[in-house]
């Protein structure tokens, strides 16, 4: 599990060790997103949805603060 930056929610990641030996089908809950300034934020699949089109990593701060 791993926490999204925006919201703090315990997303599950697939493909992880603990996977090998569970055969977890689980899909993974949301993705890194990579920003023209260097910075990364994992983010689960709903903020990911309520970040405008062309989002910077304002938007993800701003996400943040607004919870």
């Amino acid at each position: 599990m791993t926490p999204c930056d925006c919201c703090g929610e315990d997303v599950h990641v697939a493909g992880g060790i603990a996977d090998i030996w569970s055969f977890s089908q689980e899909p993974t809950g949301g993705m890194i997103l990579e920003f023209e300034d260097g910075t990364e934020h994992f983010l689960c699949y709903g903020c990911i949805e309520r970040l405008p089109d062309d989002p910077e990593a304002a938007d993800v701060a701003a996400l943040s603060e607004s919870r």
